[in-house]
């Protein structure tokens, strides 16, 4: 009995490091953003770079259609002219495809991209990748990029009721600096 315990024990252990292992793998602040280029949700391709010269708020999220998605997407479009009144662009990013996005913006009156990361390669390279019941999923984390294309803020494990309002006054203070 207490063998089984303490493999339990281990195993449960382990599990921890590894989650927290992948938590760490996100590029830090100060740091070049990891460049990419995605399908938006109207078939176009765009990158990174597309964007120099610009904020950009890249949030990653699990699944078009989903109650937290849902709510997280309909606050970044709530709060829109804000962001761009900040001189920043909203760029969402799921594995889902682009006919999924295309068909969420359409029912959810989204003005903002969304990128369909289908091989999960850029949610790996933003360290924003998880594993839901074998299926690679977005994990909710979001990165504010400056015009320079380093990575000014990084969000991890975001609440999506309140995020797009701590963005927009972290975006405001990141200006300030």
């Amino acid at each position: 009995m207490n063998k089984i315990f303490l493999s339990a024990i281990i195993v449960l252990t382990t599990l921890i490091f590894v989650q927290a292992a992948e938590t760490q793998k996100q590029p830090a602040a100060g740091t070049p953003a990891p460049d990419f280029s995605l399908t938006t949700s109207d078939g176009s391709q765009i990158s990174l770079k597309d964007y120099r010269g610009k904020w950009v708020v890249l949030y990653f999220y699990p699944k078009d259609f989903t109650s937290g998605c849902t709510l997280e997407a309909r606050n970044f479009q709530r709060d829109l002219a804000k962001y761009e009144q900040a001189g920043a662009v909203v760029l969402g990013v799921s594995v889902d495809t682009a006919q999924s996005h295309k068909d969420f913006c359409a029912k959810e009156g989204l003005n903002f991209k969304l990128l369909a990361d289908a091989d999960a390669k850029v949610s790996i390279d933003y360290g924003s990748v998880m594993d839901y019941k074998g299926e690679k999923l977005a994990a909710r984390n979001t990165f504010i990029i400056n015009p320079q294309g380093e990575i000014a803020k990084v969000y991890t494990g975001v609440k999506p009721a309140d995020h797009s309002e701590q963005v927009l006054k972290d975006l405001a203070e990141l200006k300030k600096s």
